[in-house]
Formats: C-alpha cells, sequence, structure tokens
C-alpha cells in the first residue's frame, strides 16, 4: 500500500520529513561544490592545414610520388603518435608535469588520447575515390589553455615538415633507383660488347654486317671481277694486235705498257678473288656461331630496350625531385592557427554545482519516500476514505502545541508537588 497519492500527500510527506530532506539536501550541496572545485577544466585547440595540389600540373610534369593523399597522412599520424615522438613533445613542453604520481607510459598515453587529428576527403571527380584530402584539423586538449594552442601548432609543423621530407625522400631514393640502374644496364652493355668482340676474335669474324650485305658485297665483287676480265682480254688482244713490222723497239716499248697493264689487272682479280672467297667462308661458317651471334644480338636489342625505358623514368624521376625540391608539388598549408581559447570546453563548475544540486534534492525525495514506504500508515481521513471506503466520523489531529517557559515552569511545579502528595500518602498508610 503506497502512501503518497495525491499532492496533499506528498505535502504531508515532505512536513514529516524535513530533517531528513534538509540533512540531504545540505550535505548534497556541500558535495556538489566540492565536486564542482575538484573537477579541472579542459581547454581545446585546433589547426587547419589545407592540402594544395601541385602548381604545374601532372600532365606536363609528373610527380614520382606514389599514393593517395590519405594513405601518407596516415603513415605520417601513425609517425606522430609513436611513443618517441610523443615523449618528445612532453620533455619539450613539460605536459602534465603537474601529475608527478603518473609514469611516462601514462603520460603518452594521455597525450594520444588528448589529440586527435582528422582528415576531410576532397570532393570525388566522377564515381571514383582517389582518397585524396583537403582538409587537415589536428585538435588538441589540454588542462590550460595555451598549452593547448600550443601542443596545436607543434603536431601541426612536425605534419608539414615529415609531409614535405618523406616527399623529398621518396623523389630522391626513386632518382638514386634509376641512376643505379642506368649504371648496371650500361655496365652490362659494355661487358657484352666485349663478350661479342672476343667471341669474333676467337671465330675470325671481324667481318661486319649481316649475311645479306655480305651476298651484297659478293655479287659486287663478281662483277668487278667480269669488268677485269674483260679488261685483261682486252689488253691480250692488244698484245696480239701489236705490229711486229714495227721498230723493234717500239713493239717492245708497246709489248712492256701491255704487261704492265696485265699484271695490274691481274693483281686486282687476285685481291678481289681472295675477298669473295673471305666473305664466302664467312657466310659458310658453323650454325652454331651464327647462333651465337643472334644471341649476342637478341641479348644487346634487349638490354637497349631496357636503357631507354631507363632513361625515360630517370628523366620523370628527375622532373619530380626537382619539384620538390622547389615546393612545386603537393603542399601543407595552414589556413587556420591554433589561437588561444577563451573559454574550456567542459561543463562550467556554476552548472556542475546546479546539477549536483538538483541531483541530491532528487535524492532527498526519494529517500523520504522510501521512509514512507517502510511505514506505510494512515494518517489522514483522505487516506482512510481512499483506502477503506468509510468515511470517518471525526479525525483528531495529534497537537503537540508549543509551550511557553512559564508554562513549562508550572509542570514541572504541578508535577513536583503531585510527587511530594504521593509520597506522604505513602508514609501515612504505612
Amino acid at each position: 500500500m503506497g502512501p503518497i497519492y495525491t499532492w496533499h500527500d506528498f505535502l504531508d510527506m515532505t512536513r514529516r520529513r524535513l530533517g531528513v530532506i534538509s540533512f540531504v539536501v545540505i550535505a548534497g550541496c556541500f558535495a556538489s561544490i566540492f565536486w564542482a572545485l575538484s573537477y579541472p577544466h579542459i581547454y581545446q585547440a585546433s589547426e587547419v592545414i589545407q592540402i594544395e595540389q601541385p602548381k604545374v600540373n601532372d600532365e606536363l610534369a609528373r610527380s614520382v610520388v606514389d599514393g593517395s593523399s590519405a594513405r601518407r597522412l596516415q603513415l605520417i599520424e601513425q609517425q606522430l603518435m609513436a611513443r618517441g615522438t610523443l615523449e618528445e613533445i612532453i620533455a619539450q613542453y613539460g605536459i602534465y608535469d603537474h601529475l608527478p604520481a603518473i609514469t611516462l607510459g601514462e603520460k603518452v598515453n594521455l597525450l594520444r588520447q588528448s589529440v586527435s587529428i582528422t582528415g576531410v576527403a576532397a570532393a570525388r571527380e566522377g564515381f571514383t575515390d582517389d582518397g585524396t584530402i583537403s582538409v587537415l584539423t589536428i585538435t588538441a586538449n589540454m588542462d590550460t589553455a595555451p598549452l593547448a594552442a600550443e601542443v596545436a601548432r607543434e603536431f601541426a609543423n612536425r605534419t608539414r615538415a615529415l609531409s614535405a621530407a618523406r616527399r623529398l625522400e621518396q623523389t630522391a631514393e626513386t632518382l638514386a633507383f634509376f641512376r643505379k640502374q642506368e649504371e648496371n644496364v650500361m655496365t652490362e652493355i659494355v661487358a657484352l660488347e666485349r663478350e661479342l668482340e672476343t667471341f669474333r676474335s676467337e671465330n675470325d669474324l671481324t667481318l661486319e654486317g649481316g649475311v645479306e650485305f655480305r651476298l651484297n658485297e659478293i655479287s659486287q665483287l663478281n662483277e668487278s671481277l667480269i669488268d677485269i676480265d674483260r679488261a685483261i682480254i682486252a689488253a691480250q688482244l692488244a698484245r696480239t694486235q701489236i705490229d711486229r713490222d714495227a721498230r723493234p723497239s717500239t713493239v717492245a716499248r708497246a709489248e712492256q705498257e701491255i704487261d704492265a697493264q696485265l699484271d695490274t689487272l691481274t693483281q686486282q682479280r687476285t685481291l678481289l678473288v681472295e675477298r669473295r672467297e673471305t666473305l664466302r667462308q664467312s657466310i659458310q661458317s658453323s650454325p652454331e656461331v651464327q647462333r651465337e651471334l643472334a644471341a649476342f644480338e637478341r641479348r644487346m636489342d634487349q638490354l637497349q630496350g631496357q636503357m631507354e625505358i631507363i632513361a625515360t623514368r630517370r628523366n620523370e624521376a628527375e622532373v619530380g625531385f626537382s619539384l620538390e625540391n622547389d615546393a612545386q608539388g603537393e603542399r601543407l598549408t595552414t589556413i587556420e592557427e591554433a589561437r588561444v581559447p577563451d573559454y574550456p570546453v567542459t561543463m562550467s563548475r556554476k552548472k556542475r554545482a546546479i546539477i549536483g544540486a538538483m541531483g541530491s534534492l532528487t535524492l532527498a525525495f526519494v529517500l523520504a519516500w522510501l521512509l514512507e514506504l517502510r511505514r506505510p500508515v494512515i494518517r489522514s481521513a483522505r487516506q482512510m476514505e481512499r483506502e477503506t471506503g468509510v468515511l470517518p466520523v471525526i479525525s483528531v489531529p495529534e497537537l503537540n502545541m508549543p509551550q511557553s517557559r512559564w508554562a513549562k515552569a508550572r509542570a514541572r511545579r504541578r508535577a513536583a508537588g503531585q510527587q511530594g502528595r504521593e509520597a506522604r500518602l505513602a508514609r501515612g498508610g504505612s
């Protein structure tokens, strides 16, 4: 049977339990004030960084830094939130020096929880998400306003420095890689040329050119031999046609001239024949030698193709390195610097005290209601009629009228006189 049903019952309960309610409310107010004063304020400062695209179009000068900006910023965030970096920042700004009881590891965890790095994705081009970040926000929550601004600026400065250093390092490593590859391929080409020269010397293949070129040269030699044979035949015919009736000296001189011409033509013919035989022997070399030469040519063609590809990529790497070195690539610029906050982000102490007082008042009435439930008696005619359905004929309230000092003194004298009469009657009866 619950004792509280109407507003009058609630007022009666409040009047009866006023002492308990007052005690709980007063104690709760003191506890609320202590709680509000002991709870520290938290100040929040944020720095906004914009990620600018390269100044030179990628179609004109392509950057060699691979991957999306979201992935690169994620790697930078992991480096910033590493234990070593956080320990440096804690020692630099004296963070949590007012908490000497906690360990360095606990300070690192507190700082990691107090700093957040969030990015805003750039607008999509089409239906694909290229992972580009347009704005990066670094937020720091600290016990004091100046410290919050300093920590946010420190993380922002480290983010910009790490981004620039990482891009420059990646482009430098890419350029060094392609330069090393170019040197390696050039070394292989030189070694292959030496090996081919040695192979030619060992197999007596000093003639240059392919089979088709040699066949053309043999055909030209044959034509020259035909011309020389014709010249020899003509000279021989001319020798037979010398006038023998002329003077002997004239005949001898004519024969000497024709003989000299024949000797010259014969020597030329001999040289051309030797050249032709040499070419024929080179063409008629073993198939194994021809296969080796073809293998050398294929390897040389492959190395030349690799050299062209590597040279092209090395040029691109040099352009990308120049862009990053001159700060013409992707950059991180601050568009909103972290400033000292004017107000804390946590609830004010006055509101905390008011909430605590309201909570203590609620607790006081709940406690009074529980005490009423502990003794659910009928205390008024209304409760009697509501609970039993019987209307009382008369209800006599409990009267506890306050007495004055004179009334209390008369009552004490009356009580003392009554006790004296009772004592005398007791002696007389005995």
